[in-house]
């Protein structure tokens, strides 16, 4: 017999072997916390190039990842976590706990208690605050969530060990937990990650409809590399991100609109150069403030 102890997920199922379900089993094999992975997905050319790289062990189908998983983590676009759910609920079994890595978590939340049921209990919304602007099986990096945080939305039927059990999973991944309401979390992620988004991508359909697109994007350096770079996002994954928070998201662009406003009249008056430059400066300095700190997705 080994003396080796049984590591925290004897068999994991990741549902979209990806970037973050790839990424979440690599960092689990990496330090010896996972058994078995079982990858489900859309296509069978992802899943055998997810087995090819050694994320997944096995290519199966949702019943059978709910009858042999210990831990299942969803790591599909929000839209479709409806369907996955209600697939899951017949099948599952009572130890297994599920998550998700959705960006949004009033919506999931509803739909597990939607499509679960009185197994809502064994759901723990959550969300990695990592991630990049590449994807599929190729994009998995084991040490994606080392030093960044990941958001836990438990239910307050939620059972302590369970969620505790999650947090160690993820604190084995590198990530740090922080736990809130998904009304919360949904407000604060519409500022600083789905708004940000939304901005770089209307930005970038305005520089490329443009008639001269081609002197202009021949011209650009590090500051449209950076402030555009998260626009080459999945168009259907924040699709679903920004209907799934549109509230949130509407709230913020109306701030935001404000504050142009303010900038726009402040360019339009030259006669108080010391305005515009207020705006600027406060900007700057905040940001440089923040700066030191773990940046977000």
């Amino acid at each position: 017999m080994s003396d080796q102890p049984a590591p925290l997920v004897p068999v994991l199922a990741v549902v979209g072997a990806g970037l973050i379900g790839g990424s979440f089993a690599a960092a689990l094999r990496r330090v010896g916390q996972v058994g078995h992975v079982l990858g489900v997905g859309r296509t069978p050319a992802a899943l055998q190039r997810a087995r090819e790289l050694g994320l997944i062990d096995e290519a199966v189908d949702l019943e059978q990842a709910a009858a042999r998983a210990d831990l299942i983590l969803l790591a599909t676009p929000i839209r479709a976590m409806g369907q996955v759910l209600q697939v899951l609920a017949p099948v599952l079994r009572q130890q297994t706990l599920i998550t998700d890595a959705g960006s949004t978590k009033q919506d999931v939340a509803h739909m597990a208690r939607t499509h679960l049921g009185p197994c809502s209990s064994q759901f723990i919304p959550g969300h990695p605050i990592a991630g990049s602007e590449v994807a599929g099986p190729e994009a998995a990096d084991a040490m994606l969530f080392h030093g960044r945080k990941v958001v836990l939305t438990p239910f307050e039927e939620t059972p302590g060990v369970r969620l505790h059990h999650l947090i160690r999973v993820w604190e084995a991944c590198g990530a740090r937990v922080q736990l809130m309401t998904p009304e919360m979390h949904d407000r604060a992620l519409a500022s600083v990650s789905h708004l940000p988004h939304f901005l770089s991508a209307a930005y970038m359909a305005q520089v490329v409809r443009s008639a001269d697109a081609d002197v202009r994007l021949n011209l650009a350096g590090t500051g449209f590399r950076d402030f555009t770079r998260i626009a080459a996002g999945s168009a259907e994954v924040w699709r679903d991100i920004f209907l799934s928070n549109r509230s949130a998201l509407l709230g913020e662009l109306d701030e935001f609109m404000l504050v142009l406003q303010q900038l726009r009249a402040s360019l339009q008056d030259p006669s108080d150069p010391e305005a515009l430059e207020a705006l600027l400066e406060q900007a700057a300095l905040a940001r440089r403030f923040w700066g030191g700190r773990n940046p977000t997705e």
